[in-house]
């Protein structure tokens, strides 16, 4: 796939400018050596190379990426870098304890103006607006919901400045959707254009110093080794940084489920439609359903939007065919024009999408073996863009060898349990899928909250 070609993997790679498309680096030629090998050049890759070098420009590091800096999910995401966690705090507290989670929680907040912070100091203009998340609720049940989830975040200690309650009057100034009784606020979200960011951050890791290798497909990770089709690199420190392709990874197979979310975008939007949708504050927002949603005003007037539904593939296959459902993408513009019929006959111009990775108990992790020298991080359930900064100086630290406040968050050095072998992975993740998009339609015929999503959850993880 040429770099030109690329173009039609997002609208996010379609709207690059022609300096960060740029040409395909050169590939591996031949066994080398390095200090730090990384495994995929992604946001994790990249940021993990980004702090290492900025911590100690001595550091060898060398980026090994199958494709293109940004191929996966960094550059085709929906734009939201936030200070989700998949997890909840509960569970994150039963794992470690309740400081360590509110602590894991406050990493998060700060991230989010982390990666501001690191693209104005390398000039990388990645449309950054902090302007938070809106979360909707449409029905009494949505509601209830939205109460509950701010009655939960007050009692760990967090506040008004953290996350609020929303009246119908106060939602529908910021957006303008249908049927809005309520919503919860977070300032914690910055709007973003992904491959910008990645894009940018590759070139940024470079001028550091770092040698980015495009095309060049890893085989096997090994102690001291990592073995790709072009040679080998020989490194005291690797770092697999592959997020939802670890599936593809001899020995990994089991540890990251591939699961597709897919996107649509708009053509820019004249003012007045905007008067009537909202966002003009850089808000990202969704809304208090089972199945996720998403979505972003583009700095160039479009309404990105996207969601879950498509189906996981048996034996974790990804495929280039899988990034596009029509029948899901169908259901998104329907989504979307009953939330805001002001969209009503405007164009879809562009359509795309890509696997994320998901651990079978929704939990992130930053790993560092010591003995081996191989560290690791992801499984961000889709909420990667900030996750992964907060990965990646976690990991500049633990390769470092460094003690600190972030190599002592709950994530680090656990361990999720191995998805189960197929077909069992096969048919449970797609009945959670299928469970979660019925439990909607089924809170709507009854009014009653759907058992069946409740029951399953803790099956799936997460929340």
């Amino acid at each position: 796939m040429s770099l030109a070609e690329h173009r039609r993997l997002s609208l996010w790679w379609d709207t690059l400018p022609d300096d960060l498309v740029g040409d395909l680096r050169p590939p591996l030629e031949g066994s080398t050596d390095a200090d730090v090998a990384i495994v995929g050049g992604g946001y994790t890759g990249l940021w993990t190379a980004y702090y290492l070098a900025k911590a100690d420009p001595s550091l060898r590091v060398v980026v090994l990426e199958a494709r293109t800096a940004g191929f996966g999910a960094s550059g085709r995401n929906g734009g939201w870098a936030s200070a989700l966690f998949p997890t909840s705090l509960d569970k994150v507290a039963a794992e470690s304890s309740r400081e360590g989670a509110v602590a894991l929680q406050r990493a998060m907040f700060d991230t989010v103006d982390e990666v501001g912070r690191a693209a104005a100091a390398e000039g990388i203009d990645c449309h950054y607006r902090k302007g938070g998340t809106i979360t909707l609720a449409r029905t009494p049940l949505q509601l209830e919901r939205a109460q509950h989830d701010v009655e939960a975040f007050r009692s760990w200690g967090f506040g008004e400045d953290d996350a609020v309650l929303l009246t119908a009057d106060e939602a529908r100034e910021r957006l303008g959707a249908t049927d809005v009784l309520g919503a919860t606020y977070t300032p914690h979200c910055a709007a973003i254009h992904p491959a910008r960011l990645v894009r940018g951050l590759a070139q940024a890791v470079e001028r550091r110093g770092v040698a980015v290798h495009e095309g060049t497909k890893v085989t096997a990770i090994e102690p001291g080794v990592v073995r790709t089709e072009r040679g080998d690199v020989r490194a005291r420190h690797i770092v697999r940084a592959t997020e939802a392709w670890t599936s593809q990874l001899p020995g990994y197979e089991r540890d990251i489920a591939p699961v597709y979310s897919l996107m649509l975008a708009t053509e820019p939007l004249p003012d007045e439609v905007w008067a009537q949708i909202g966002l003009r504050r850089g808000e990202t927002f969704n809304d208090h359903r089972h199945l996720i949603i998403y979505g972003q005003r583009t700095v160039d007037g479009r309404f990105a939007f996207g969601g879950r539904g498509a189906p996981y593939h048996f034996g974790s296959t990804i495929r280039p065919e899988f990034d596009r459902d029509p029948a899901v993408y169908d259901e998104l513009w329907r989504v979307l024009r009953d939330l805001f019929p002001v969209l009503s006959g405007r164009e879809v111009t562009h359509t795309w999408g890509g696997p994320l990775g998901i651990p079978r108990d929704w939990f992130p992790t930053v790993a560092y073996d010591t003995d081996t020298g191989i560290g690791s991080a992801g499984g961000y359930v889709g909420d990667g863009v900030a996750s992964s900064n907060l990965a990646g100086r976690t990991l500049a630290d633990l390769v470092r060898g460094e003690d600190t406040e972030r190599t002592r968050l709950p994530w680090v050095n656990r361990r999720s349990k191995r998805w189960e072998p197929e077909p069992f992975r096969w048919l449970g993740v797609n009945l959670g899928l299928r469970v979660m998009g019925s439990a909607d339609g089924v809170e709507a015929r009854t009014g009653k909250p759907a058992k069946r999503a409740e029951l399953l959850a803790p099956l799936l993880g997460g929340h």
